[in-house]
C-alpha cells in the first residue's frame, strides 16, 4: 500500500539532508596527508674523527660482523688522490656486500664511484656528466633490491640522480661509462644534501647542510623523501619531501656546524648522522649522533 504523501515527503527531505551533510563534510574535512613522517629521537653520540670520519658512514652487512665504514680526507688512498679524485662523499653498501664510495675532482666533466666487492677487490666506475649535471658527488644510496643507486648534487636541487648500481647491476662495467638511468623528481627543493640512505623500499632519510633555513624553516634539517615507487632505470619517479627535525648543533665552540653523511641500519633500526663542530672544536667534539624511531 503506497505511503501517505506527507510521509513520502518527510522521507525525501531526510534523504536530502543526509546527502547534503555528507557533501559538506567531504568538502570541509582536511585531506589526509599523502605520506606520514617518522619521528626520530636522539639516543646517544660518538666522537667523529675529523680525518677519517668526517664525510660519511655506512653499515655493512656482508661479511657478517663487519664494522661500520667511514670516509674522510684521511681515508682517500694516495693512488686515488694523485689522479685528482681528492674528495670522497657519503658511502653506502648493498645488502649483499658491495661497498661504494663517491668521488669528485675540482674540475672536469666526470665523477667516480669506487666499489669494493664482497671478496675485497676494488674497481672504479666513471660517469661522464649529463647535460646540466653538477660536478660534485656528495653521496650514494643503494636501493634495497641492490640494482639501482641514487646520488646527489650539492646546492639547491629539485632532483636526485639514479644509476645502475656499479658492480651489482649486470649492465655495468669498469671499462664503460656509468650512465644516468633516470631521475627522482622532488616536489620540494632541497639544499646541500650531504647524504641519503634507504630506510624502506620507497623511503629515504637525508641529512641536509642547509645553512639558510628558508626552504623548511629550520637549518641543518633531517629530511624524509617518500618515493612514488621503487627507483628503476626505465622511468622517473617522484619524491615527496618532509623536514623531520633539526639535527643536533652542540659544541664548546661557536660558529658554523657542518652536517655530513647519514646511515640507517635496518638490523637495529638505528639512524646515524655525522655533525662536524665549528672552529677548533672540529678536533675535539665533532659527533656521530644516533637516533631511534619514536
Amino acid at each position: 500500500m503506497p505511503a501517505p504523501a506527507r510521509q513520502r515527503c518527510h522521507a525525501l527531505l531526510s534523504a536530502l539532508v543526509t546527502l547534503a551533510t555528507a557533501v559538506v563534510l567531504s568538502l570541509t574535512a582536511p585531506a589526509a596527508p599523502a605520506f606520514a613522517a617518522d619521528t626520530w629521537t636522539e639516543a646517544g653520540s660518538d666522537r667523529a674523527d675529523p680525518l677519517t670520519e668526517s664525510q660519511g658512514l655506512t653499515s655493512v652487512e656482508v661479511p657478517a660482523g663487519s664494522p661500520n665504514r667511514y670516509t674522510g680526507i684521511g681515508t682517500i688512498p694516495l693512488g686515488v688522490s694523485s689522479r685528482g679524485w681528492n674528495h670522497v662523499g657519503d658511502p653506502d653498501a648493498s645488502y649483499n656486500g658491495y661497498y661504494i664510495e663517491p668521488y669528485q675532482r675540482d674540475s672536469g666533466n666526470s665523477k667516480m664511484f669506487r666499489v669494493q666487492a664482497p671478496g675485497g677487490a676494488w674497481s672504479e666506475y666513471v660517469h661522464t656528466l649529463s647535460p646540466g649535471e653538477a660536478l660534485n658527488n656528495s653521496w650514494v644510496a643503494v636501493s634495497p633490491d641492490g640494482q639501482w643507486m641514487l646520488a646527489g648534487e650539492y646546492g639547491t636541487m629539485s632532483r636526485l640522480l639514479v644509476f645502475p648500481t656499479p658492480g651489482v647491476n649486470a649492465s655495468t662495467s669498469p671499462s664503460a661509462n656509468l650512465p644516468q638511468a633516470s631521475t627522482v623528481n622532488l616536489d620540494h627543493a632541497v639544499r646541500d644534501v650531504q647524504g641519503c640512505d634507504f630506510s624502506g623500499p620507497t623511503t629515504l632519510l637525508c641529512s641536509s647542510d642547509d645553512p639558510a633555513g628558508t626552504l623548511f624553516g629550520v637549518t641543518k634539517p633531517l629530511l624524509q623523501v617518500d618515493l612514488s615507487g621503487p627507483p628503476n632505470g626505465s622511468a622517473d619517479v617522484s619524491g615527496h619531501v618532509t623536514a623531520l627535525r633539526q639535527l643536533p648543533l652542540r659544541s664548546s665552540c661557536s660558529g658554523t656546524f657542518e652536517t655530513e653523511g647519514i646511515d640507517y641500519d635496518r638490523r637495529t633500526g638505528t639512524l646515524r648522522v655525522i655533525v662536524i663542530s665549528p672552529g677548533f672544536c672540529v678536533l675535539t667534539d665533532s659527533k656521530t649522533y644516533r637516533f631511534t624511531r619514536g
